[in-house]
């Protein structure tokens, strides 16, 4: 009891804000499948949007946003953190693409949370691809594009093996 009140009494005369980062160490480990996924699960979520019947259920329609919308923005994050830690001006050279490819994804990432739009979640997709791709190659990897076997379809970049 003694113990409880006086960290209690501590921790209101020096409250110290959570902080959060992706990696300051740095550790080195970065991956773009989880931005696929995202970019994939957007377009599974306009598939089903365009699914629904002419009086749609109000509350799938509302998920169904609200996955898309969530995992556009997941899928941006994961492309910045991939961009400001990892990618090099080297990178830049050798790829000179990279950088548009990058804008595409963040400006395709906005357009699908704001929009009912297949084609443009498909395009955020195919950036994304286009992304990992270059990303497993400045790690002097051959990449496979395999199906994703998600019921929305598409295809998943892959370092070879």
């Amino acid at each position: 009891m003694l113990l409880s009140r006086m960290t209690r009494i501590i921790n209101r005369m020096y409250f110290v804000e959570e902080a959060s980062a992706h990696c300051d160490i740095p550790c080195g480990i970065y991956d773009p499948h989880l931005a696929q996924i995202a970019a994939l699960t957007t377009v599974r979520m306009n598939q089903l949007i365009g699914d629904l019947s002419e009086a749609p259920d109000d509350a799938k329609f509302a998920r169904y946003v609200a996955v898309k919308e969530h995992h556009a923005e997941l899928c941006k994050h994961e492309i910045r953190i991939i961009w400001g830690d990892y990618i090099k001006p080297e990178h830049v050279e050798q790829y000179p693409e990279l950088h548009q490819i990058v804008w595409n994804i963040m400006k395709l990432g906005s357009k699908t949370k704001q929009e009912v739009n297949l084609e443009a979640a498909q395009d955020l997709l195919d950036n994304v691809q286009k992304f990992s791709e270059i990303f497993w190659q400045t790690k002097a990897s051959s990449v496979n594009r395999q199906p994703s076997r998600q019921t929305g379809g598409g295809e998943l970049v892959y370092p070879a093996k």
